[in-house]
């Protein structure tokens, strides 16, 4: 039996989909229901299900990262957009990361019919019941949702370098784990986090560095260096000479 999980931030919707929607005529059975983004992502991970419905303009979430961070993940997972979100370009993105359908509220029997027959339809070409955990290095390098990641990742890297950034705020950023993030970060670009964030803050230091009258110490912070000692060493590990050789090779 196939597992669902509806995601809705209005409970009407919740209600009239648990209980108006003929789920034994699919061999489903609905195993949870969220009533948050974040609320839906825990839930995804505790149950693992088959198919999940869900609304993407809900409070405090960005519906496509989540929606990137669910296929990227699960790549198997079916899932079916329910929104009253009207953007035709926010739809084909959707699309592009690998949703099922993209139905706008109220939809219509016949509508979700449709997309059940869809989504039950390709769960029979993987192994019945069964949803396997993550994904091969084949689609860790060719998935529209990795990239997603990737590049949302890389962004949100790029804009809060001069913080105390850690893998796991990117990855609740990104909504995937950690390891998942970190293998995406290492199979796209061949770097591993700490990889990308010294060599972010390494290249911003160097444009620092073209303005005598800036200390090295200042430096060091502005581009997120707790301290000193460990900008000089990093400095030196990603250019090969230390700050101040390169600030005299420059000027």
């Amino acid at each position: 039996m196939y597992k669902v999980v509806l995601i809705d931030d209005e409970p009407v919707i919740l209600e009239g989909m648990t209980r108006g929607m003929n789920w034994e005529k699919w061999n489903c059975q609905v195993v949870g229901t969220a009533g948050s983004g974040q609320e839906g992502l825990e839930l995804i991970e505790k149950e693992k299900p088959h198919i999940v419905f869900t609304d993407i303009a809900m409070a405090q979430m960005d519906g496509l990262t989540m929606l990137a961070g669910i296929k990227s993940q699960h790549d198997q997972m079916q899932v079916c957009i329910l929104t009253g979100y009207r953007d035709f370009d926010y739809a084909q993105q959707a699309i592009r990361l690998g949703v099922a359908r993209f139905l706008l509220k109220p939809s219509k029997m016949d509508e979700l019919e449709e997309a059940m027959e869809v989504m039950t339809d390709r769960l029979k070409e993987y192994q019945p019941a069964r949803l396997p955990e993550g994904t091969g290095k084949k689609d860790i390098l060719n998935s529209p949702a990795n990239n997603f990641i990737v590049k949302n990742a890389l962004v949100y890297i790029e804009e809060n370098y001069r913080e105390k950034l850690k893998l796991s705020d990117v990855a609740e950023h990104t909504y995937v784990s950690q390891w998942h993030l970190s293998k995406l970060l290492n199979r796209q670009t061949g770097q591993s986090f700490s990889d990308i964030l010294n060599n972010i803050r390494i290249d911003k230091a160097k444009e620092l560095l073209r303005d005598p009258s800036l200390r090295i110490g200042n430096i060091a912070e502005e581009v997120g260096f707790l301290d000193i000692a460990h900008f000089s060493r990093v400095f030196k590990k990603v250019t090969g000479v230390s700050a101040n050789e390169y600030r005299n090779k420059i000027m």
